[in-house]
């Protein structure tokens, strides 16, 4: 194992930064060095953490940004019910906050957009919030994107008409609950990879949605690859990650 040099400036084989900067003894270890390797920042889960832990997360960014690091946006914060936002909120007050889709970025503009164009779509308005999440993600991961609402298998003739748009996009991410059938639709209809994104719409045997996941995992169609259910963020950053060589819309 390479040992790290004198100054605590790093580790030998450069894999990441040692000097503790961002880590609070037995409770968290900021991740600072993940967007040299995988081009995105590491973000922040909230809601399987406490309150209190949620507010020294922010305040330790809030501290390096303070201290002069430049390199350490954007910070996404996920499934952030109000008291975890307030309490991002009370640390980096110019943060942005997406209420509907519990979600928070620092800094609050996203980057200029460059690479393919990100839709978003879903199926119904109660897929939105996860929907928003998906393209908030992909946005200040910094691709251009569009949000397309409401165009579900029970009203063909919405997702006809949105026809034209979705083709133009290098990635679509497709959101849909109850029987899922939506991104096997869209896929069998573009030219784009389809990232489908089940969500825990429905009742009864639509069960907080397993048979949307499964649906999705048994499509014909090809080029759909399927994230857990209602994982936003994890959709629009795949998403991201494929349209990022793409060329930008109008090119």
């Amino acid at each position: 194992m390479a040992e790290a040099p004198a100054d605590g400036t790093g580790p030998a084989d450069g894999t990441g930064p040692a000097d503790g900067a961002g880590r609070v003894e037995g409770f968290l270890d900021l991740d600072l060095d993940r967007a040299s390797r995988r081009g995105a920042p590491e973000a922040v889960l909230c809601d399987a953490k406490s309150v209190e832990q949620v507010r020294e997360i922010a305040a330790t960014y809030a501290r390096l940004a303070a201290e002069g690091r430049e390199d350490l946006g954007p910070v996404l914060f996920t499934r952030a019910d109000e008291a975890r936002a307030e309490a991002v909120l009370a640390a980096l007050p110019d943060a942005s906050h997406d209420p509907s889709a519990r979600f928070l970025a620092w800094p609050a503009a996203p980057p200029a957009p460059s690479g393919g164009l990100v839709i978003v779509a879903c199926a119904g308005t109660s897929d939105l919030p996860v929907a928003r999440e998906a393209e908030l993600t992909a946005r200040h991961l910094g691709r251009p994107t569009t949000l397309i609402a409401d165009i579900g298998i029970a009203g063909l003739h919405r997702l006809q008409s949105r026809l034209p748009e979705l083709r133009e996009a290098a990635c679509v991410v497709v959101a849909a609950g109850m029987d899922g059938a939506l991104p096997t639709v869209i896929a069998g209809q573009i030219p784009a990879p389809v990232v489908a994104l089940p969500t825990s719409v429905g009742y009864g045997v639509a069960a907080g949605g397993v048979t949307a996941a499964l649906t999705m995992l048994s499509a014909c169609a090809p080029g759909i690859g399927v994230v857990n259910i209602d994982n936003g963020y994890g959709a629009g950053h795949l998403a991201a990650q494929i349209a990022r060589w793409a060329p930008a819309p109008g090119e």
